[in-house]
């Protein structure tokens, strides 16, 4: 399965997911490690600071063993949508999901997305 590009942004090397049928190998990689999906809108200034704040916060030794996914809302709404239905979340913008043999076991939204509660949650 081809995986949309590989996008830098802050201290942070996402793959951008950009199709619903990512969503099942998404499932599949969660087997074998944990996966975050952050959900944006390129429209919400909310959004922009709670990306900011995470991306700024994430260190790459801490997490190796998370594979990051990066949703662009506005461009894929459908994909946004096709998330809450397979991972049974309500939809929310900004939003981080943790994914673990393939079920979301963790989400939070808005103000309450935190890089250290993350952590948390994969200790």
């Amino acid at each position: 399965m081809k995986f949309g590009k590989i996008a830098e942004i802050g201290n942070m090397n996402w793959t951008q997911l950009e199709s619903e049928e990512t969503l099942a190998e998404i499932k599949k990689i969660s087997a074998n490690q944990d996966v975050i999906i952050f959900k944006h809108s390129t429209r919400c200034p909310v959004s922009s600071m709670a990306l900011s704040w995470f991306e700024r916060s994430w260190n790459e030794e801490e997490m190796k063993g998370v594979t990051p996914f990066f949703l662009d809302l506005i461009s894929y709404r459908s994909v946004s949508g096709k998330i809450a239905e397979v991972f049974n979340v309500q939809h929310e913008s900004p939003q981080l999901l943790l994914i673990r043999n393939g079920v979301c076991t963790y989400h939070v939204s808005h103000s309450e997305i935190s890089y250290k509660e993350l952590k948390k949650e994969l200790s």
